[in-house]
């Protein structure tokens, strides 16, 4: 039953997400959450104030106009003091003439007493990147910006450097 009620408030959030609201996510955070992104591009980062979520929520609906998340799978494991939700999402971005972006999303969240402290998001970084490259063509100079991180990201080393 307590899967189910997971489950449920999450498809809320992204039912609301969908509709252009990111309230609900934002409430749904503890006060020292951690929302990872991975990747080298304008929505990679790591966020950990609600500041910086409403503006990373605000360019993802710029420089994906029009965007859904279809749940295509979750699992809901662990008692409330620590949940693990693990979600496959389709991110779906309208496009005309030819036809629509698409993209596959992972979650992994962490979940305490029905509060998200952790969220870590895994996506196909090079198709991401070859849609943000094709918008930077077309004028958009946000989908060339800096990730909105609240830390240097992606971090030292020879490999992780854009």
């Amino acid at each position: 039953m307590y899967a189910y009620i997971v489950e449920n408030k999450l498809r809320k959030t992204f039912a609301a997400i969908n509709a252009g609201d990111v309230s609900l996510m934002l409430d749904n955070l503890t006060d020292d959450f951690v929302y990872r992104f991975e990747g080298d591009s304008p929505i990679s980062g790591l966020r950990n104030s609600r500041a910086s979520m409403a503006l990373w929520w605000q360019r993802l609906y710029r420089l994906f106009p029009g965007l859904q998340f279809e749940i295509k799978e979750v699992a809901v494991i662990g008692p409330p003091w620590n949940t693990r939700i693990h979600a496959v999402l389709d991110f779906i971005v309208p496009h005309q003439p030819d036809g629509p972006y698409k993209n596959v999303v992972m979650q992994f969240m962490r979940m305490r007493w029905g509060k998200i402290t952790y969220i870590h998001t895994l996506e196909d970084t090079q198709r991401c990147g070859r849609y943000l490259a094709w918008s930077a063509a077309q004028g958009c100079a946000e989908a060339l910006a800096s990730p909105i991180t609240d830390q240097p990201w992606p971090g030292p080393g020879p490999f992780l450097q854009a």
